[in-house]
């Protein structure tokens, strides 16, 4: 896979999150991810407000969650609809950068909440993104991330494309870039093992 292509694979994902995004919002709007807002917030240390960036917002209900909290959120995403409504619903700061070439200012966060966004990366790139995410930490801060599970397939699912990890690989994946690991779990809580296709986990930086 060569740059060209990986530029193609983020391209063409983001079109298809570009053409639904309103569907997407109001599709999302009630999802309650408070386990995973949970989890980054109980290992990041100090005193609170905390600066938190939001990878991946969509239109912007994780940002209203950490601010109701008394934080400070800011956005980040790569199709410009979720840009406007983040923007708008929330009057949170929100960054418009593709995920292939994030350029955030260094140890500058808290925490990154990184919710259903980091299995779009192409494999061969996400170290690299990893690695970006870890700079932009202030020291000892806390990254989330959720991801469908898998058996480390690769490829398109519909319009959009995805990396599906098993635990010991994505477990590799962030220990390469600095990362040490505070907890992982599934979701949903409570049901079958296969009854749950989230992998969360809680890593703090090295």
């Amino acid at each position: 896979m060569n740059d060209e292509n990986v530029r193609a694979i983020a391209d063409r994902t983001l079109d298809d999150y570009r053409a639904n995004a309103e569907a997407f919002r109001e599709g999302t709007r009630d999802h309650d991810v408070s386990q995973n807002i949970d989890a980054l917030l109980r290992h990041i240390g100090g005193e609170p407000p905390f600066r938190i960036l939001d990878l991946g917002c969509g239109p912007g209900r994780d940002l209203k969650a950490f601010t109701a909290r008394g934080h400070a959120p800011v956005g980040l995403d790569g199709a410009e609809p979720f840009v406007r409504m983040a923007r708008a619903d929330t009057g949170c700061p929100v960054l418009h950068q593709n995920l292939l070439e994030l350029d955030l200012p260094a140890e500058s966060f808290d925490g990154i909440f990184a919710n259903a966004v980091l299995f779009h990366v192409p494999s061969r790139e996400i170290r690299g993104v990893l690695l970006k995410l870890h700079a932009a930490l202030r020291r000892e801060g806390v990254l989330f991330s959720s991801n469908p599970r898998g058996n480390n397939q690769e490829g398109w699912s519909g319009p959009r494309y995805g990396a599906w990890y098993d635990w010991p690989t994505w477990k590799g994946l962030l220990e390469s870039a600095g990362f040490i690991e505070l907890e992982h779990f599934y979701r949903p809580t409570g049901l079958p093992r296969e009854q749950q296709p989230w992998l969360a986990s809680v890593w703090r930086k090295a």
